[in-house]
């Protein structure tokens, strides 16, 4: 396990919380390193969400109405 500079207390809903001790001990990674890995992807995730917006912020606003007329045309809805 990589070394960690921080200590934290999480609470668990039960059921999580036995999850994970059970992938813990099938995959051979701590329960520290599986919420480290689970929190680096989310934080990545909400990166390239920011990123996405931020390249598309320059776009035409489209009304509700017409992506609606704009789905239908081309055969989405």
């Amino acid at each position: 396990m990589a070394h960690l500079s921080k200590r934290s207390t999480v609470y668990f809903d039960p059921a999580i919380h036995q999850a994970l001790k059970v992938k813990s001990a099938t995959c051979d990674q701590s329960v520290s390193e599986l919420i480290n890995e689970a929190l680096k992807l989310f934080m990545r995730e909400d990166q390239e969400d920011l990123q996405a917006f931020t390249e598309r912020a320059t776009e035409p606003e489209m009304s509700y109405e017409e992506l609606l007329s704009d789905l239908k045309k081309h055969g989405k809805i």
